[in-house]
């Protein structure tokens, strides 16, 4: 068998494997993450999936992947030891933030610390003014100086954040060439190259988060190249960027904060595929693995993208409360609550879930890893949910007795009830949580959730779906084939691509279509260069133009697409019906500006299928029943269990019921039913 493509999604809980050839999806596999040395869980699930399925590694063209590792990074403060050198008297950027209090009446409100401490942040004599000429020059002995101290402490990066350098880089770019001369050891990242748009303090935060996980990432990635090849795959892995594009290893090790969200990112893609392909272009993505929960809305077949994203929020729900990090990521709500997330009984005796998670090391008190804690996986064993005999296809056997104990000393004996409602209450507030987050992302958006069909997979998702979905009034549930490992599965849909940024503020009116031609062909010749050195023919290279644009004193802007027509009227209309539909009306009469322009490069969409590939296996779907704990029925239902891999295109399933594969487990509650599509999806009607 020949032309294989393999991606694979590293997570808080488990590394998920996928592998494709042109029929569909040929084999999956979940292994526990080895958070010590993640890249041994990429090759040792690699090894075996190939192994279990027959298949020769030798045979894999493209090989995509996905990784938490630089959040982690961030989240855990485990980057190098850096320096920040900016213009003089803006040292403290990093500390002051905006000024902005997040929660304006919490007296021990949190922020998170800034990646350089104050005594690695130094004020460099310069100053460019916001027009790009140059006000005072670089004062090179002082930077060939200050290289000579980093040296000598041991600093390992410097980033360089000058003022207005995303309109004249010159100085960064000298001072960059000193500081090299002087010390080349040193990595260096330029704010002007990194994220080269207006606002100081986000650009300054992205280039301190970018270099200071450089040469983590870089030994990773050059770490999993190795493990790659020695297992007999030729091709060099590309890397999953959070925006939905792939990236050559080289550009991932230079731009590692474009990798911050790589994995949510696939999911995301694989649902609008297969929701494409259905003729379903505007759902929700409900992604539900072992650590985290995410929602992300799909509209017109895409996902959308943000380039507002924070780190390390001390308040996951609430903006300000985070690292911000300026780059193009998939725009979704994500918050602490998967199969791996605690309970616990709080300071007021009321029952909560998250965001700390077991993880896979120990993991939940049901995988008898030494896990002490009761997790949401423990509840939906207690609940008759998981079968402790199939789980990830009969590979790990849970212990149900252990669970059920812990929930018991844990939440049930506190509370004084019984442990069947400790754990219904578990997993009804995980479902809340996530409908409560995914109803304000929607709304936000200006979309209506009880509209929308939700997409649902991760090892969790399928089990959680049809109540999340209950609770959002969405009105029906899709689980796609290989829900467990979807994520890695879109990895495999996604082209080589890349973002563009200029800060070019200017009123609409006051520019001319020879101005903005410039400096779209300026990014575009750029994109196709950076794509034709990672492989990609350049006559096949497409570029998408975006103008962040808002009224005359807003704030912040909003994102329209730039489209060939009449200029500028072309561009003030898609403004106003852009703005029309986040806000339901237009703004004053005043001027509509420009602040960023943007380019997204693109190769061509790889040629995939996501079906499950190969005949569905014979007899009888059902596998037999179990008790299931259903309280609207009054308790303990007796509920048919049926394999997944034996059920054929129209079949119909009542609920209640259960559908079991080997990497997920799709509940169907009492008054629901669900009907296979010809893809092998699972349609539930809620």
């Amino acid at each position: 068998m020949t032309g294989l493509r393999v991606g694979v999604d590293i997570g808080g809980t488990f590394t998920d494997l996928c592998v494709l050839d042109g029929t569909g999806v040929v084999a999956v596999g979940k292994v526990l993450t080895t958070h010590d040395e993640p890249a041994r869980a990429v090759e040792e699930g690699l090894k075996r999936t190939l192994a279990d399925a027959g298949l020769d590694p030798g045979d894999v063209e493209q090989f995509v992947h996905g990784t938490t590792l630089v959040t982690n990074a961030l989240i855990e403060r485990k980057g190098s030891r850096t320096a920040l050198l900016a213009t003089a008297g803006f040292r403290d950027v990093l500390e002051m933030r905006r000024e902005h209090r997040y929660e304006l009446y919490d007296l021990l409100i949190e922020l998170p610390s800034p990646l350089v401490p104050r005594h690695l942040r130094f004020d460099v004599p310069e100053r460019i003014l916001a027009d790009g000429t140059i006000h005072t020059g670089l004062d090179e002995d002082y930077v060939a100086r200050l290289a000579r101290e980093l040296d000598d402490r041991g600093i390992d990066a410097v980033a360089l954040c000058f003022l207005h350098a995303f309109t004249n880089p010159a100085h960064e770019r000298r001072a960059a060439e000193v500081l090299k001369d002087v010390a080349p050891r040193l990595r260096i990242a330029l704010s002007s190259e990194v994220v080269p748009e207006i606002r100081e303090f986000e650009r300054t935060s992205t280039t301190v988060a970018n270099v200071y996980v450089q040469d983590l990432t870089e030994r990773y990635l050059r770490d999993l190249e190795r493990r790659l090849h020695e297992a007999g795959v030729r091709p060099s892995p590309h890397i999953m960027l959070s925006n939905g594009g792939i990236a050559t290893v080289d550009t991932a090790a230079r731009y590692p904060i474009r990798i911050l969200e790589s994995g949510p990112a696939g999911g995301a893609l694989a649902a609008s595929a297969i929701g494409s392909a259905a003729g379903v272009e505007d759902l929700l993505a409900f992604d539900m693995g072992g650590t985290t929960a995410k929602l992300c809305m799909i509209s017109g077949g895409a996902p959308l993208v943000t380039h507002e994203f924070e780190v390390d929020r001390k308040y996951r729900l609430l903006p300000g409360s985070g690292l911000p990090v300026k780059v193009p990521v998939t725009d979704m709500i994500e918050i602490g609550v998967g199969g791996g997330s605690i309970a616990r009984i709080d300071a007021l005796g009321l029952l909560t879930v998250g965001p700390d998670s077991a993880g896979s090391e120990p993991g939940p008190v049901c995988y008898g890893r030494g896990g002490t804690e009761p997790t949401v996986t423990d509840a939906d064993l207690v609940l008759g949910y998981l079968d402790p005999a199939y789980f990830l296809g009969g590979g790990m056997t849970l212990d149900a007795v252990g669970a059920r104990e812990a929930i018991r000393s844990k939440i049930a004996g506190p509370l004084g009830i019984g442990v069947e409602e400790a754990a219904w209450g578990i997993h009804t507030s995980v479902n809340e949580d996530m409908a409560n987050a995914a109803r304000v992302h929607a709304v936000e958006r200006g979309k209506d959730p009880a509209k929308l069909p939700m997409f649902t997979f991760g090892g969790a998702g399928p089990v959680h779906g049809v109540g999340v979905a209950r609770a959002l009034g969405a009105p029906e549930v899709v689980a796609p084939p290989a829900a467990g490992v979807l994520s890695a599965a879109g990895f495999l849909t996604a082209p080589l691509a890349f973002d563009f940024v200029r800060s070019a503020r200017a009123a609409v009116l006051d520019l001319s279509r020879e101005q903005v031609e410039t400096l779209f062909a300026e990014m575009e010749a750029e994109g196709a260069a950076l794509l034709e050195k990672s492989g990609v023919d350049g006559a096949k290279v497409t570029h998408r133009r975006i103008a962040e644009m808002r009224y005359s004193g807003q704030g912040y802007e909003i994102r329209v697409p730039v489209e060939k027509g009449d200029w500028p009227d072309s561009l003030l209309d898609a403004f106003t019906d852009a703005y029309r539909t986040l806000y339901r009306r237009t703004g004053p009469d005043v001027a509509i500006e420009v602040l960023n322009w943007r380019v997204v490069s693109s190769g061509p969409a790889p040629d995939v299928t996501l079906k499950l590939a190969g005949t569905m296996a014979e007899g009888d779907a059902r596998k037999g029943s179990r008790p299931a704990y259903f309280p609207a029925s009054g308790g303990f239902v007796d509920t048919a269990v049926f394999d997944r891999y034996r059920l054929r295109a129209g079949d119909r399933v009542e609920g209640p019921a259960i559908v079991e594969e080997r990497e997920s487990t799709v509940v169907i509650p009492p008054g629901a039913h669900c009907v296979v599509g010809e893809d092998a999806s699972l349609v539930v009607t809620v």
